[in-house]
């Protein structure tokens, strides 16, 4: 009798450990699929898919420099404009320098060359191509500072012709464009005998580079 008892009971006791055993390992799979930082909620939590301020802040200016500073061109009102003969003692006045000198309370730009007239032309004078310093950039002067470009009034050539007046107006940014009317440059003699090899620079800030390009002609 105790045998048979004995023999009932066996199957049952078994039956209780897997019921256990099911349960314990349903009660692990859920602890572990709360846990963080599991695959799944790793991709979720990757720097590079969160918005970051750092990744989204722009440059100020398109050259990666922060907030730059805009120079306005220079105008014939802050202007103080000059001619001058190279060397001071010729006599046939055959080589000028002409300044511009800033007399306002800002830098400003000058462009390209000056569009120069001397006495009666119907023509500006034609700029020497390889005059400029720095291609495509405008001159800056600062308050007080000044920058030049030099002018060959007789190139030796033919239809040699008197003037008693020179004329400039200020190049615009663009190639070819103007800003504002003409200029009266004092004459630094009485009269000028030009000629159709007259010829004009680009404007810089170095008067000697300036000159260079006209003094052997």
């Amino acid at each position: 009798m105790n045998a048979a008892v004995h023999k009932n009971r066996m199957p049952r006791k078994g039956w209780k450990s897997r019921v256990l055993g099911a349960a314990a390992v349903t009660v692990l799979l859920g602890a572990t699929a709360c846990e963080p930082g599991t695959a799944e909620d790793s991709n979720d939590a990757k720097p590079a898919d969160r918005p970051s301020a750092t990744s989204s802040a722009k440059p100020g200016d398109d050259n990666g420099g922060g907030s730059s500073t805009t120079v306005a061109a220079c105008s014939a009102d802050e202007l103080a404009v000059s001619a001058e003969k190279e060397p001071a003692d010729s006599k046939d006045a055959r080589h000028l320098l002409i300044t511009v000198q800033n007399t306002g309370d800002e830098k400003c730009d000058v462009y390209h060359y000056p569009y120069v007239k001397i006495g009666d032309a119907q023509a500006t004078t034609p700029v020497i191509k390889d005059s400029s310093p720095d291609p495509g950039k405008p001159m800056t002067i600062a308050p007080g500072e000044e920058a030049y470009a030099a002018l060959l009034v007789a190139g030796g050539a033919r239809d040699e012709y008197e003037a008693k007046s020179i004329s400039l107006t200020l190049h615009g940014s663009k190639p070819g464009s103007k800003a504002g009317g003409p200029i009266d440059v004092p004459m630094p003699v009485d009269a000028l005998y030009a000629d159709d090899g007259q010829l004009v620079t680009y404007w810089t800030t170095a008067s000697g580079g300036a000159l260079d390009f006209i003094m052997s002609k």
